[in-house]
């Protein structure tokens, strides 16, 4: 080969390579540029509530017909205490036009916005229905297996972590929908549902998609279910920053909100009680729990706090599914009169 015929041979590679090199270069500065463009339609970024957030918190002014909105936070088997709320929230008239849930909240919100009657989801309720398919396998059976099922990963599985996948309770929760309510867009209420995103540790509401699917995410309990893939982002339960989502409420677009908290309450307890095996550590859960609450709540304009103290996140007792839900019914009756005077001063000095 001429040295003529070497140096086209070059002069061609270095020619493919340079116009290779510009195209990746437009590319990547559209990229770049367009940044949110390319994250993910279905997800919207939101925060924690602070205390110094809270202690500033404002009203936005209201434009056109104030929206009422409700705020439902997660508690696993104190979700009846919720279901209760609802009963009376239903039976005295007081229509929400935004619903905001975190883990069991989010479900109870959900066919509340489809438009199942509370005296239906108390039905699947007490009968421990709903917590036996959340807890399809008991929780010491799980643990004891646990060995065997990580046997895919000797020969190359890499499944997400978690005691259960979580397929079963999306099922169970998506057959039990109305007829044609599929995705949340699909609802006639205004509904989100607030997740954890463990890719880049920021949490957010989800307003578009399959309802199942989304409801698996809310509910993903670290370490006990396995997180959800959303195109690339992996979430799971919300209740770990936003475990009672009011500012998420306002966010969406509630001028006044409801918010239902069902965590236990954070009592003063005596020194005896940490002698007993994991009390430290419900007692620090516990304390967490609270700690991002009441944050949240002071941006609420109306909290009904049903009592669900000894009630365990994972209980699937008959007993303690019939004292949240009679709970929430009491507790939602002895406040009704207080929340139906300020909505309708609310409303009043608004133009509802």
């Amino acid at each position: 080969m001429s040295n003529y015929e070497r140096y086209n041979r070059s002069f061609r590679f270095i020619r493919r390579q340079s116009w290779f090199a510009s195209v990746l270069a437009i590319i990547l500065s559209i990229s770049f540029s367009l940044g949110p463009a390319f994250a993910n339609p279905d997800l919207e970024e939101t925060s924690a509530a602070d205390p110094t957030e809270a202690a500033q918190f404002q009203r936005k002014p209201i434009v056109g017909k104030p929206k009422i909105g409700l705020a439902l936070g997660g508690g696993g088997a104190r979700g009846g205490a919720t279901i209760g709320v609802l009963k009376v929230l239903k039976e005295e008239g007081i229509e929400v036009d935004i619903v905001t849930g975190t883990s069991i909240g989010a479900v109870a919100g959900v066919y509340y916005c489809a438009g199942v009657k509370p005296d239906e989801m108390i039905t699947h309720w007490e009968n421990s229905e709903v917590m036996d398919h959340f807890m399809t396998i008991p929780l010491w059976v799980r643990i004891g297996i646990a060995p065997v099922l990580y046997v895919p990963r000797l020969i190359g599985g890499h499944d997400f972590d978690g005691l259960y996948k979580g397929s079963a309770w999306r099922d169970y929760l998506a057959k039990n929908l109305p007829h044609g309510t599929k995705n949340i867009e699909d609802l006639p209420i205004t509904f989100g549902a607030v997740c954890f995103n463990l890719c880049d540790g920021k949490p957010y509401i989800v307003r578009k998609g399959n309802l199942g699917k989304v409801l698996q995410a809310t509910c993903a309990v670290p370490s006990l279910r396995k997180p959800v893939d959303f195109s690339g982002d992996l979430l799971c339960d919300g209740g770990i920053i936003c475990n009672l989502p009011v500012k998420q409420c306002r966010q969406m677009g509630a001028d006044f909100v409801i918010a239902v908290n069902i965590d236990e309450p954070f009592k003063p307890a005596d020194e005896e009680t940490f002698r007993h095996p994991t009390s430290v550590a419900k007692r620090m859960i516990l304390w967490g729990l609270y700690d991002i609450d009441r944050s949240q709540e002071k941006m609420a304009d109306f909290v009904i706090h049903p009592d669900t103290e000894g009630i365990s996140l994972i209980s699937t007792s008959r007993k303690d599914a019939r004292r949240s839900v009679e709970s929430g019914e009491a507790t939602a009756k002895a406040c009704i009169a207080d929340l139906k005077a300020k909505l309708a001063e609310f409303k009043k000095a608004n133009g509802g």
